[in-house]
């Protein structure tokens, strides 16, 4: 019965994931990258066809790819994350915010930056072709 539940229930975080990586493309709080990591990771257990699919996207199959090759990060990626938490910050400082809540945001993206800081720095590929995969869903050599 448990085995029944669980490969849908990987689907159903798979999609909610790739909506709020989605939602992260144009909502500066939100970011995409994590998103789209967790949504090629609850795909991987539910259902091929979207994994194949979200690991063929022009812009996020050579993110997922950098990932899986050693969790690296583009410094131009790291670069929009540092600028877009600051940015953030800035905003809700001139906002008024109250300072309990500008102190949670700022240790918050501190772990955040970080945690992004602390990734191996990924050189951009030459090409923004999507990574080529199998059908089986692995690299193709």
């Amino acid at each position: 019965m448990m085995a029944l539940l669980v490969r849908p229930l990987w689907l159903f975080l798979g999609v909610v994931s790739s909506g709020l990586g989605l939602a992260g493309t144009v909502l500066p709080l939100l970011p995409t990258t994590p998103f789209a990591l967790l949504a090629a990771f609850c795909f991987s257990r539910s259902s091929e066809s979207l994994k194949n699919w979200i690991e063929t996207r022009p812009g996020i199959a050579p993110v997922l790819a950098d990932w899986r090759e050693g969790g690296a990060i583009r410094r131009s990626v790291k670069l929009m994350a540092l600028l877009s938490m600051l940015a953030s910050a800035l905003i809700a400082w001139l906002a008024g915010v109250p300072v309990w809540a500008l102190a949670t945001q700022a240790g918050v993206m501190t772990c955040a930056a970080a945690f992004i800081l602390s990734r191996p720095t990924r050189r951009r590929h030459s090409t923004t072709k999507p990574t080529p995969y199998a059908p089986e869903g692995r690299l193709m050599p």
